[in-house]
């Protein structure tokens, strides 16, 4: 009976030593609302496997001038269909646009492109207009945060902060100190570290999110240890669950 008590007593103990953890919220150190520093913002770098929607245009008064030079509705066993509405980079780094041919795209921003494709056009049509999109700009949010997933985003400058809102903020349980930005740029991977308690995130090469960035929450400690102290108590009450029962049995046994 004695070792029954002792081993409620031991169960309570731990239960009880809840160990302590520090809370960080976002930028502690921001004290005023202005900011005597400007922040370059990074254009969005096409990568491989990129999809573009790539609009020509130009002064003719002639619509059909400039279908010639744009994805277009084709004939298909007597019935219309439509084409995939954007270009794909391929695995070269390249796309190809009627009637202008190959491109390269990969690692070139879109103003860069634009301005690439508008010098071939230049002789072609009277002034031409063009105009790039990502279809498929997306980011991925996993660990500690309120929804890990895939996120497509209608946008292409898109922060750290924003990508942390639409996937329900960092749980109470995340490292807010140490977030981690997971990217491919030119066929490496890089990993960046920001820290979004501070106003110094803005300055970092990974608070402007690039398209297919990995965003990754590790846990604290604090939840690692309150995992650990779980299963300890969980174990606990098991035995407490056996040494109750048979203390009762040999109660009834010697009755």
């Amino acid at each position: 009976m004695r070792l029954f008590i002792f081993v409620i007593i031991i169960s309570l103990f731990f239960a009880s030593c809840q160990p302590q953890r520090a809370v960080y919220n976002y930028l502690e150190d921001l004290t005023d609302t202005t900011t005597q520093k400007a922040f370059f913002i990074a254009e969005p770098v096409i990568q491989k496997n990129d999809v573009l929607s790539i609009q020509i245009s130009s002064a003719s008064l002639d619509p059909r001038v400039d279908q010639d030079y744009s994805v277009i509705n084709q004939m298909v066993g007597g019935q219309q269909s439509l084409q995939a509405p954007g270009y794909l980079v391929d695995q070269n780094g390249n796309i190809e646009l009627p009637r202008l041919g190959i491109f390269a795209a990969a690692g070139l921003t879109r103003i860069e492109l634009t301005e690439s494709i508008k010098l071939k056009l230049k002789d072609q049509l009277t002034n031409p207009t063009v105009i790039i999109r990502f279809l498929n700009f997306r980011i991925i949010v996993i660990g500690e945060v309120g929804a890990p997933g895939v996120h497509s985003v209608p946008v292409e400058n898109l922060t750290l902060i924003e990508a942390l809102a639409m996937a329900g903020d960092i749980t109470e349980f995340g490292k807010k100190k140490e977030v981690k930005i997971l990217r491919e740029e030119s066929g490496k991977r890089k990993l960046g570290i920001v820290d979004v308690t501070t106003t110094k995130m803005f300055e970092s090469p990974y608070y402007q999110l690039q398209q297919n960035d990995v965003i990754f929450v590790e846990q604290t400690r604090y939840k690692i240890r309150q995992t650990e102290q779980g299963r300890v108590i969980q174990q606990i009450g098991f035995a407490t669950s056996i040494i109750s029962t048979a203390a009762i049995l040999i109660t009834l046994l010697r009755r």
